[in-house]
């Protein structure tokens, strides 16, 4: 019997209009054997969580550059906590202070990634979380 294969939404919340890190990203959760979604840009939290519980996700990578993160990032847990899928583990990445992860963590974002981060770190923290 075979593994089953991790499941990943790559997600744009917001207005911010630029994914080449979300495509980079979901390119390389794809080289590493992940099944991955991208939702394209500019998604409201509703819709990253509805598209979440439709394609029966183990993970919501969200990616930003707006500033936005401090709100976005926790209504997304706050929604996947009220549909009962709390259990979904939510990352994100992006142009993001340090100062903010503290906060972001304690929302439920489970890890935070910057500007620079190996893309092997990424695929490695989802495989030793999901």
């Amino acid at each position: 019997m075979s593994e089953k294969r991790i499941r990943v939404l790559v997600a744009k919340p917001g207005l911010d209009g630029h994914d080449r890190g979300a495509k980079v990203i979901a390119q390389a959760l794809r080289d590493a054997g992940m099944e991955v979604v991208y939702t394209g840009l500019r998604q409201t939290p509703e819709q990253i969580v509805s598209a979440a519980l439709q394609e029966d996700v183990n993970v919501v990578g969200m990616s930003i550059l707006s500033g936005a993160h401090g709100t976005l990032f926790p209504e997304v847990v706050n929604l996947l906590r009220e549909k009962g899928a709390g259990d979904i583990l939510v990352i994100g990445g992006g142009i993001i202070p340090e100062e903010d992860i503290p906060p972001l963590k304690e929302a439920g974002v489970a890890e935070v990634f910057g500007p620079g981060t190996p893309l092997a770190n990424v695929v490695k923290y989802i495989q030793e979380h999901v």
